[in-house]
């Protein structure tokens, strides 16, 4: 028996007898997205979407053909919803607001269109990222958007490589799927994925471990020493989707510290380390910037960056004991 994304919400919409299917119809808007970005990069060695777009975005990275694509296929899907209050996106200054009550917007929608995507032209792994929350009934919209990430409804990801994969949490259970090319549906291939406890990898770019703190060599000693639990071996890829995917599925660490180039790290709170948080703690994992709890952490901006640490709970935990000495 196949079971489809669409179907799995529904069926877990029955222990929720208040569920209106708003949520579903919202989350149709980001496989369709998805299946779009699929198709698009599928093709991208065949079309004039490969290389560089031109322009910088407000984090003054050079933006790709496929970043401006997948935003403006994500907003155009996600716009449509009248559920969706704001959408914020990595590629986006300022949040896309739109002139809908409380009672009817009622998600704020936080993503990552293509996250790698200075992958893409060397045809590795790249994925979108995406989180939900919701609109509180009080204040501005654009004050709203600054929420914990223990505040999300929901969160997921997209990871497009040799099959198209989306994981996705409501706050029970993690589960993925798989799109199914001849019928055009995601189809459940896994169902409360669990993270292991600890595992036989670590993911970190080490070019940069240098301009880190000495905690964080050491640990990477450590753990190749087999002093952390079995001893660890290297697999980093460099999109962080596929890193915390084969993370979720093979347990161990990833890790982007702080950097003498980058001392508030590199990766943003809201739409990278939030939703991944969500999902790895959703698993049985863990998620810190080093001191607290990614979840905990209150954002003061949009695109405002953290260090992380996120993956298996012997490997984060002892991360995090090494950093407090």
């Amino acid at each position: 028996m196949i079971t489809t994304v669409q179907q799995h919400i529904l069926q877990q919409q029955k222990n929720f007898p208040d569920a209106t299917g708003t949520f579903s119809w919202l989350l149709s808007g980001v496989t369709l997205a998805a299946k779009m970005i699929e198709a698009k990069i599928r093709s991208a060695g065949l079309s004039d979407i490969l290389g560089a777009y031109g322009q910088t975005n407000v984090q003054g990275e050079q933006q790709q053909k496929l970043d401006v694509y997948a935003n403006r296929a994500m907003e155009h899907c996600l716009g449509l919803r009248d559920s969706v209050a704001a959408l914020v996106s990595e590629e986006d200054d300022e949040p896309v607001v739109f002139n809908r009550d409380g009672e009817t917007g009622k998600y704020i929608i936080v993503f990552d269109p293509l996250d790698g995507s200075s992958n893409i032209d060397v045809n590795v792994n790249v994925g979108t990222i995406f989180s939900v929350f919701r609109r509180p009934q009080w204040g501005d919209v654009n004050t709203s958007v600054l929420q914990q990430g223990i505040k999300q409804v929901a969160a997921g990801y997209v990871l497009y490589g040799p099959s198209t994969i989306l994981v996705y949490t409501t706050g029970h259970g993690v589960h993925g799927f798989t799109l199914d090319q001849t019928i055009g549906a995601f189809l459940l291939s896994w169902e409360n994925m669990r993270m292991p406890d600890s595992g036989p990898y670590y993911s970190v770019n080490e070019a940069n471990l240098e301009e880190s703190a000495p905690e964080y060599t050491q640990f990477v000693h450590d753990m190749r020493a087999g002093k952390i639990g079995e001893k660890h071996g290297s697999r980093y890829i460099g999109s962080l989707v596929a890193d915390f995917h084969r993370t979720l599925l093979k347990g161990g660490i990833f890790f982007y510290p702080p950097t003498t180039k980058v001392p508030h790290g590199k990766l943003r709170l809201m739409y990278e380390a939030n939703p991944l948080a969500f999902i790895a703690e959703q698993a049985g994992g863990m998620a810190t910037n080093g001191v607290d709890r990614i979840l905990d952490i209150k954002p003061e901006a949009i695109h405002q960056r953290t260090p992380l640490a996120i993956g298996s709970k012997v490997e984060v935990e002892a991360l995090r004991s090494a950093l407090a000495k």
